[in-house]
């Protein structure tokens, strides 16, 4: 139990302590800071408190403006940050509690704060990891017998993507423009997309790096994952589908991918591990590992749009279905020598569930296999896109554990999608 009050029902309590980057208005540079309750620990203020053997001699990583410095020192350290902060922040430990005078610099409301990306991200890798998305979209474009490519149960399939349109959480999303082919028969045509969708996601930040040239062995994989968000892959269907042969997403992904503004450590996580899922055939075994590293997560999604008097969930999957593990990701990710950096994003893919479309962790698949998701306010309309109006807000969220269990959760994710109202002059 910690000094600060926390909510039952906060997704902020002492056992989860995630980090992030804030500014307030008082105080414009942005800062790292961690959550708990309603509240934000400024840890620039109390950074002369880290004393530990590691950190005593790297305090100087709290005052930064991201958090890379941070991710960059390690495992070991991340332990002893952790430790030192629960401990500190407990009930029973007067060191910040009784000291008022510190305690008003160090802690801000979160309502008053404004949250930045929490890392310098220097690459973006987006993986295909669930094997339910994975036979739903292969089931669309090239049916049930061949729904899965060959090489997809012997690798982590993933693609390169772009680092410079990652945005946190809140940061208006445009509907892009780009060239499509919606009639097959007649040429394409250029214009805004009408196949907005959004795919539900989370990734990991990379924290210490590898030579170029020396893979990560899958025995020291975990030594490199930092901790996770939760993400919103924002996908332009119709342009993806004409322009993905044969190299893959480019536009129709590069417009805009969000994530929440907290990092959820791995050590908040781990007691939610659950059996890795069952593999067949047998990796290669440089991807074999006996480690649980896959969570029991729980997470939705909600849209709320023009003439909607309230939010309807339109999908529920879990973390737990994925297929390939982070470990299997970093690992296959540095086999061939790529080297990886503190702050690096490695995504998940679409996060989809057995059953239903309400658990495919996208609208146009939904739609796409027929089991077509109604919103409930606007009953006669069928989702199989985001609807062409001014305004459409998508809240991801996450939560763990079962009732009684400490809550641990990546916080709440909005987004808004602004209609294009202007074309783009072209010279």
């Amino acid at each position: 139990m910690s000094f600060v009050p926390v909510a039952e029902d906060s997704d902020f309590p002492i056992h989860n302590l995630p980090y992030g980057v804030f500014s307030t208005r008082g105080n414009p540079r942005p800062r790292i800071g961690v959550a708990i309750g309603d509240q934000i620990l400024d840890l620039s203020v109390i950074k002369h408190l880290f004393t530990g053997p590691i950190l005593s001699g790297h305090q100087d990583v709290f005052n930064k403006p991201t958090l890379n410095s941070f991710m960059g020192l390690g495992q070991a350290a991340w332990k002893e940050a952790r430790a030192f902060l629960q401990n500190l922040l407990s009930a029973s430990q007067a060191r910040l509690r009784d000291d008022v005078e510190l305690r008003q610099r160090a802690f801000t409301s979160q309502a008053s704060a404004t949250m930045y990306l929490p890392a310098t991200i220097g690459d973006y890798t987006d993986f295909y990891s669930s094997r339910h998305h994975a036979t739903n979209v292969g089931v669309m474009f090239r049916g049930k017998e061949n729904a899965l490519m060959p090489n997809w149960l012997h690798l982590p399939v993933g693609y390169h993507g772009r680092a410079s349109s990652v945005v946190v959480s809140g940061t208006p999303i445009r509907r892009p423009l780009g060239q499509m082919r919606p009639d097959d028969s007649k040429p394409p045509v250029y214009g805004a997309c009408k196949l907005l969708d959004f795919e539900l996601e989370m990734a990991f930040f990379v924290g210490p790096g590898n030579k170029l040239g020396e893979p990560i062995p899958i025995s020291k994989a975990h030594e490199h994952i930092f901790g996770m968000v939760l993400m919103n892959d924002w996908s332009a269907r119709d342009i993806q589908k004409w322009e993905y042969v044969p190299l893959g997403p480019f536009l129709g992904k590069s417009f805009g991918t969000t994530i929440s503004p907290w990092v959820v450590p791995m050590d908040a996580l781990m007691p939610f591990a659950v059996s890795n899922p069952e593999q067949d055939p047998k990796p290669l075994p440089y991807l074999c590992h006996d480690q649980p590293y896959t969570f029991d997560i729980n997470l939705s999604v909600a849209l709320k749009g023009e003439g909607m008097s309230q939010a309807a969930t339109i999908c529920r999957s879990n973390f737990k279905y994925m297929y390939w593990t982070m470990l299997q990701q970093l690992t296959h990710h540095s086999v061939n020598g790529c080297n990886l950096q503190p702050g690096d994003l490695l995504a998940s893919g679409t996060i989809s569930g057995p059953g239903t479309a309400r658990g495919m962790g996208t609208a146009l698949a939904s739609a796409s296999v027929r089991e077509k998701c109604c919103l409930p306010s606007r009953s006669p309309e069928v989702l199989s896109a985001l609807p062409e109006t001014p305004d459409w807000h998508a809240t991801l969220s996450t939560s763990l554990g079962g009732p009684g269990a400490p809550t641990v959760a990546a916080g709440l994710v909005l987004h808004s999608i602004i209609k294009l109202l202007c074309s783009v002059f072209m010279l």
